[in-house]
């Protein structure tokens, strides 16, 4: 049976690509790093590890086995805590990856609400786009996923569980008079996300054109900057203008553009108390 400490120094390893790291991270000493990663070779069967150089690379059954040791840790870390909150919403942790204009918003307000009903209860707040978010959901990483999905984005993986919260209309931004989409055919576009961007591309399609994507960033601050200096035109939704709006940016509301925001879980029910409260916080922070 393989030993979960020693998967759980393979899992750092893996993140870090070096024993000195793993040892810092997990408060062991680079022998000890060492001495686990030897016997978990000698446990498998498997060369794990090679030396290169002065350092060290993961083999391919290597890199197999610290796939899923990230899983099975972040799943026993996930249980640990769900028991912890079994006990009681006095302790415990909700974990929680949302997208930038999602916590440049709502979340804030979510967490405010969560933090009053449950003082006792510690949140936790990572920033990323969906698909990382999602991963992050499955590995046992996060608790709560909240994600965005446009109605031409492809389902979600079986076990994920979704809760709406609102439905977030898109913009075009420009400097000048916005217009409609088709008469930006000859513009440049900034684009920004992949979702965000793949959307984009269809709903120009479905105007006519293609899009010159010619800049590309997530970062709604720096998106309205580069609209304002008459660098290019883009697409923004609703929480994003919310978040942040340059005064000196025009919007029209794109028809037929709207994205569909979820607060995403992973797993059959019940569902533990702590994501229980959490997802409540969220639903209250968005209601209308």
């Amino acid at each position: 049976m393989l030993d979960v400490v020693r998967l759980r120094v393979l899992a750092a390893v893996a993140r870090h690509g070096s024993v000195t790291a793993a040892a810092r991270e997990l408060h062991y000493s680079q022998p000890s790093v060492s001495h686990h990663l030897a016997k978990l070779e000698s446990e498998t069967g498997a060369k794990l590890i090679q030396r290169v150089g002065r350092g060290i690379r993961l083999t391919e059954a290597g890199r197999l086995l610290a796939e899923r040791a990230i899983e099975i840790v972040g799943r026993i870390d996930s249980a640990s805590a769900e028991l912890s909150a079994h006990v009681g919403l006095r302790a415990g942790r909700a974990r929680l990856a949302a997208f930038p204009s999602a916590l440049g918003t709502f979340v804030p307000e979510a967490a405010a609400l969560l933090a009053g009903d449950h003082p006792g209860l510690e949140l936790r707040l990572t920033e990323t786009e969906p698909p990382e978010a999602l991963r992050m959901l499955r590995a046992g990483y996060v608790d709560v996923a909240v994600i965005f999905r446009y109605d031409d984005t492809a389902p979600e993986d079986d076990g994920i569980q979704l809760v709406h919260l609102l439905d977030d209309p898109s913009y075009l931004v420009t400097a000048g008079r916005p217009g409609d989409l088709a008469s930006h055919r000859d513009s440049r576009w900034i684009g920004g996300c992949d979702r965000c961007r793949s959307h984009l591309l269809d709903l120009c399609a479905k105007a006519g054109f293609e899009p010159e994507i010619a800049f590309t960033t997530d970062d709604i601050v720096a998106v309205q900057a580069l609209v304002a200096a008459g660098i290019g035109v883009t697409a923004l939704p609703a929480l994003a203008l919310r978040a942040h709006r340059h005064p000196k940016v025009n919007v029209i509301e794109l028809p037929g553009s709207t994205r569909h925001v979820y607060a995403a879980t992973y797993g059959e029910p019940p569902v533990p108390p702590a994501t229980t409260a959490l997802l409540a916080a969220l639903v209250s922070a968005t209601r209308p």
